[in-house]
């Protein structure tokens, strides 16, 4: 009986994610100052953060393989973080020209697996974002995937943990990560973009000031949302996924007081 009930959540799991990428695929029309959109960064910078992002995807491969290969029933999870990122990263909204503002979704896969197996799968993400979507592009891959896929989610993991040495409260720990790792991808963005582009006048401070000052305008009220729709989320996965979250040691009482 119990088997039939995990089948009909999985069945009900893998639904709810086909949908959401149809939706997403169908519905959305291309927006080519999503992330940092293609050819937007000069050429030394695109190789740079290529060159930066990828010894992190190498590690999160490995990552990944010994993930899958000790514990294989975890493969649906994985793929429910990958498509949370998904959705949640192709939901635009105007902000700086050659970008834009959006969640992220990548805290709730890095508390989940941890900050390399994110930087897979939200450099996936973004990769198929760039071929399906027109969102960001191939040249400008590794700037997004650095700030998305490797920044957001080592900041997720680390408040997340530190969150529940200090309070032991788990839903406010999942609350942070989300929300926090959201703001430091934009962060990172910023000092992404003030690197390429300093102001004639200023420099590199005060091209940092303005590209964040605008992201902060839409991220910020993003942000706390993105930490509640993942609190959601972790409450709805430890009632349809107990065994996963087990398995990953994520099961925790909450403190009292």
């Amino acid at each position: 009986m119990s088997r039939i009930i995990l089948k009909s959540k999985r069945t009900t799991l893998i639904i709810i994610g086909v949908v959401s990428f149809y939706l997403i695929v169908s519905a959305s029309a291309p927006a080519y100052a999503m992330h940092i959109m293609e050819g937007f960064l000069p050429p030394k910078w695109a190789i740079f953060w290529w060159v930066v992002a990828l010894p992190f995807f190498v590690l999160g491969l490995r990552s990944l393989t010994n993930i899958t290969q000790t514990n294989p029933e975890l493969k649906l999870l994985l793929a429910l973080s990958g498509a949370f990122t998904f959705v949640l990263s192709a939901l635009k909204m105007p902000s700086v020209t050659g970008s834009c503002s959006h969640p992220t979704g990548t805290g709730l896969g890095a508390v989940l697996f941890g900050p390399l197996a994110m930087s897979v799968l939200g450099s996936l993400v973004l990769l198929f974002q760039a071929l399906l979507l027109a969102h960001g592009g191939l040249t400008t891959l590794g700037a997004n995937a650095f700030s998305m896929a490797i920044a957001g989610p080592f900041a997720a993991y680390w408040i997340y943990n530190l969150t529940m040495r200090l309070s032991g409260k788990q839903r406010i720990a999942i609350f942070l990560a989300a929300a926090l790792a959201d703001l430091l991808t934009y962060v990172i963005t910023s000092i992404q973009l003030a690197l390429a582009f300093p102001a004639p006048i200023g420099g590199f401070i005060a091209s940092f000031i303005k590209f964040a000052g605008i992201f902060a305008i839409t991220q910020v009220p993003l942000a706390i949302s993105e930490g509640l729709l993942t609190v959601l989320v972790w409450n709805w996965l430890q009632s349809y996924t107990p065994q996963e979250l087990e398995l990953l040691k994520l099961i925790k009482q909450e403190s009292q007081g």
